[in-house]
């Protein structure tokens, strides 16, 4: 079987394969198309030789190592730096929402939150620590009822009307007591579980635009900070600021002392399983601070609150901070007492005896 030497040109790389093999002769020769140049080995001008084909399948399998197998090609995977984790509040930093600057005295859960929530322009000021006077902004009081005295002392006089107080209970008393009767208040219906969390917003199911509330010039700013932590908050005028307030008052006074009537019962048990005490307590507490402040609740209270507390079901019982929560109330029963009239809260002195609070 005779092969066409211009075949055999695409393959001139193999030609010391066939030295030995003598040149085809004319004879033998045949025509066939011209080959594509662009598949043509260089100096491929030289003829090869005829030969069998078994000869040349012999010859190739002989020589098959020279030639070694093509193997897969193998490619490292890359390597990427891993994302270091975003917390929620730095992703919220983000945003264009602008947040202004604030001086944060109380470095616990609220007020590491609300630091969160800000700019990284912020000035955390630390138990003992003085407010300083050059530091424009508002400054956002976190710490406990009990440390207000000495927040106070430590800020100069002229920044008192840009304090903006975050605590419960009621603060009315104490701050007319130092000049500030209209003191940036916020009613915060958010809770942190743990120092660094996220906090979680006080939306009910009667309430689902949120609770959370401010008062004064810095109102705004604060409704904006929390804005960028994924809270809510309203705006109020001094009135409707005082009612939510009080509401909020009669909500921890309340529901803190059944439970405690109750040991180990949570918000979300007295709220379920001791309904019609909490409900007789907190009718006798709204009518109380009605008379008291001279205003008039919006209806359905009770039902706010009981929505409320299936918002925060998880919460612990316990009557803390007696001057500043039941003590307001039970003031009222003493004063009430000392004029000779009746007790305007006897269930709520009742159970206050009982649990031996008073």
């Amino acid at each position: 079987m005779s092969v066409c030497a211009k075949c055999w040109m695409s393959i001139r790389w193999q030609r010391t394969l066939f030295s030995s093999v003598p040149s085809p002769s004319k004879t033998n020769q045949q025509k066939c198309p011209k080959p594509n140049p662009h598949n043509s080995p260089p100096n491929s001008s030289k003829n090869f030789t005829n030969m069998p084909a078994n000869a040349l399948t012999r010859q190739l399998s002989s020589t098959s190592t020279l030639w070694p197998p093509l193997k897969k090609p193998t490619f490292s995977k890359p390597k990427f730096a891993k994302p270091t984790p975003v917390s929620a509040f730095a992703m919220a930093s983000f945003t264009t929402t602008q947040v202004a600057p604030a001086a944060i005295v109380g470095g616990g859960r609220v007020g590491t939150a609300l630091k969160e929530m800000g700019k990284g322009q912020d000035l955390l000021v630390k138990r003992g620590e003085l407010v300083p006077l050059d530091f424009e902004g508002p400054i956002f009081v976190c710490t406990r009822n009990d440390d207000l005295e000495a927040v106070l002392e430590a800020a100069p006089r002229s920044r008192w009307n840009d304090l903006v107080f975050f605590q419960n209970g009621m603060i009315e008393p104490w701050l007319e007591s130092k000049g500030l009767r209209d003191a940036n208040q916020v009613l915060a219906y958010f809770a942190v579980s743990k120092l660094g969390e996220r906090p979680i917003d006080g939306k009910t199911d009667t309430n689902p635009e949120g609770l959370t509330a401010a008062y004064g010039k810095w109102a705004s700013v604060v409704a904006e900070r929390l804005s960028v932590g994924g809270l809510s908050c309203k705006v109020l005028d001094k009135e409707a600021f005082q009612k939510q307030m009080l509401e909020k008052l009669i909500w921890i006074s309340a529901f803190m002392l059944v439970g405690a009537r109750h040991p180990g019962a949570t918000v979300g048990v007295v709220e379920k399983e001791y309904r019609s005490e909490v409900s007789a307590l907190i009718a006798e507490l709204a009518l109380a601070a009605a008379a008291e402040k001279g205003i008039t609740f919006d209806p359905a209270m009770e039902d706010r609150l009981c929505a409320y507390s299936r918002a925060v079901a998880h919460f612990p019982t316990a009557v803390k901070e007696f001057k500043w929560r039941n003590g307001w109330f039970y003031s009222l029963s003493e004063k009430a007492s000392a004029e000779g009239k009746p007790d305007p809260c006897p269930l709520h002195t009742a159970w206050l005896k009982e649990i031996k609070v008073v």
